[in-house]
């Protein structure tokens, strides 16, 4: 699935990033990269963007960026810290 897809409070494993150049570079700066956790914590009141939890921060990713992250959902509770 796309990280675009998750819904608040959902969490995923980043399989990988089809997106090029600067942006691509930006999100591998801020830890997406292959077998990162990110968690869903909320979208705007609009939809877009939506806001992740990604290596201790929370990140804001418009949806044409986060459409190019794939991932694998993970179960509710299979957080490997809860």
């Amino acid at each position: 699935m796309r990280l675009c897809e998750l819904k608040p409070g959902e969490s995923a494993t980043v399989r990988a990033l089809l997106s090029i150049g600067g942006i691509r570079r930006r999100l591998m700066d801020i830890g997406v990269i292959d077998g990162t956790t990110v968690t869903c914590v909320g979208r705007s009141p609009g939809g877009d963007p939506a806001a992740y939890a990604i290596c201790g921060a929370v990140i804001a990713i418009r949806d044409r960026e986060s459409a190019e992250i794939l991932v694998d959902p993970l179960e509710r509770g299979a957080l490997p810290w809860g």
